[in-house]
């Protein structure tokens, strides 16, 4: 699918890269090695965390999904008439709802947004939380499942109808929808996964394959056939600047002081239990650290308290934003970050680092 079918598409060549942030959908958490916090939802704090991005210029926001948080759909459907600019990227999993009547919710959020909805679909990384919902299809079934949800999604958005689709896991007749997307286009698709079913699906449907982080060498050798094959690549990472390094480091050991080593237990069962090649790749790439750093401002020691996304570049303002800017040569085009606590972390990554990377890149642009 082409990506000029995409509404608020990103340029191929553009020369920004793209700075998402990743939503609170609970009360946020303030140190890295916390449980989750569950069992309640401080919805106007979320709010306020919106608004705030949307003053930031925060591009877009991640709404995930999993069994521990509130669902996304009703809370990108408030936030959106909360906020003016931001964008919000939508992740959800094909299964939980027929293709024709996704479609029809997406279509009706691009009008109450004026077209701020993006899509991060995920196979899911867990057997047990999938089966938590009625799911029992198996890893490579749920991205085979995923390519007929999307080939549906695209066609349904490029007006075909009334639409009948025979496959494997869905049947559809006739299927017709009176609202369309916002002015005939589509919402950008992101794929998460690493495995080659996930990179495929992100060639043959999506816009940006999103993955886990790893240094730039690491993610240049393991995107190069996704660049060589036209897609685009982003990047799940945390971020912890500071004006100085020292400071940084400072506030890197206060995150981990006093460590919750029963979530950390539980944590290594999920991921032994996990059927996810990024979940199990993000852990293996975390115990080849030498203690606990994979370069000299890429921690992975809260990896194994949150997982894949939680590899975090740490440093100055200027160190940040210099190995950030560095992920360009491997064919990185976008991020979405996360920070502990991660209002103040977003805060200053726009304020004090951001403006700093769009240096360099305008000092590239006139080299």
């Amino acid at each position: 699918m082409g990506l000029s079918n995409a509404s608020h598409q990103h340029e191929p060549g553009s020369e920004e890269l793209r700075f998402h942030w990743c939503s609170p959908l609970d009360s946020g958490q303030q140190k890295a090695t916390e449980k989750y916090q569950v069992g309640h939802l401080d919805f106007g704090g979320i709010v306020d965390f919106a608004k705030e991005a949307d003053r930031l210029g925060v591009d877009s926001l991640l709404m995930g999904i999993s069994y521990h948080m509130p669902d996304p759909l009703p809370m990108i459907g408030a936030l959106v008439r909360e906020t003016e600019r931001v964008k919000f990227i939508l992740a959800y999993r094909p299964g939980l709802v027929s293709p024709t009547l996704f479609a029809q919710i997406v279509n009706t959020v691009s009008w109450m947004s004026d077209g701020r909805i993006s899509l991060n679909l995920v196979a899911g990384i867990s057997p047990a939380e999938q089966a938590y919902y009625g799911d029992f299809v198996a890893h490579d079934g749920r991205y085979a499942r995923m390519n007929e949800f999307l080939e549906i999604l695209h066609r349904t958005w490029r007006g075909e109808t009334p639409l009948s689709y025979s496959g494997e896991h869905y049947r559809i007749e006739e299927a017709q929808l009176g609202l369309g997307y916002l002015g005939g286009g589509r919402p950008e698709v992101y794929i998460s996964g690493a495995s080659g079913p996930a990179q495929e699906t992100a060639l043959q449907h999506g816009d940006c394959w999103l993955r886990y982080g790893d240094t730039p060498e690491g993610i240049a050798e393991a995107v190069a056939p996704v660049l060589a094959k036209g897609g685009r690549v982003g990047i799940r990472m945390h971020v912890l600047a500071r004006e100085t390094r020292a400071e940084a480091l400072a506030d890197l050991a206060e995150m981990m002081r006093d460590p919750d080593e029963d979530h950390r237990e539980w944590v290594a069962k999920f991921v032994a239990a996990s059927d996810s090649e990024a979940v199990r790749n993000s852990f293996r790439l975390a115990e080849q650290a030498d203690g606990d750093w994979l370069s000299p401002v890429l921690y992975s020691g809260a990896v194994a308290y949150r997982g894949g996304p939680a590899l975090c570049v740490v440093g100055s303002y200027r160190e940040v934003a210099a190995y950030l800017h560095s992920y360009k040569a491997s064919g990185v085009s976008e991020f979405i970050f996360s920070g502990w606590p991660t209002r103040d972390e977003m805060r200053t990554f726009y304020t004090h680092v951001l403006p700093l990377i769009r240096e360099l890149e305008e000092n590239e642009r006139t080299a």
